[in-house]
């Protein structure tokens, strides 16, 4: 299985994820059987509010999973609409919440967790 963390910085298992998927600047995936660890750089970074392709921003790379601190809402209907579950980060690195996603211990995202955007009032903290 393939894990894609949004980080900032990569820095392998020890990056921290990200606040949001669409503006990460790349992703860090951890394949969970071989255990090794590859980087993708965000084809996609500088969209439109609302426009992002997470498809285009894993540049066609193939992922199970993403474990994200904030997505929206039509990001995560592209993702589970091509089979990618979504995962809200529990805060820190990618090998901290590798462990949990692991474990279970992560909350899957639903539309309701959703950023609503990036004006005054929104829920986002970015």
């Amino acid at each position: 299985m393939k894990v894609c963390f949004p980080v900032q910085k990569d820095e392998g298992r020890g990056s921290t994820v990200y606040n949001h998927f669409g503006s990460a600047p790349c992703f860090v995936v951890a394949d969970t059987e071989t255990q090794a660890v590859s980087t993708i750089v965000n084809g996609d970074q500088h969209h439109a509010h609302g426009a992002c392709n997470p498809i285009k921003a894993l540049d066609s790379n193939r992922v199970d999973a993403v474990v994200v601190g904030g997505i929206g809402g039509g990001a995560l209907n592209k993702l589970n609409q091509s089979g990618i579950k979504v995962y809200r980060a529990a805060g820190g690195s990618v090998e901290e919440n590798l462990s949990k996603f692991l474990a279970g211990e992560l909350q899957e995202y639903s539309p309701l967790l959703c950023c609503s955007g990036h004006g005054h009032g929104s829920s986002c903290a970015h």
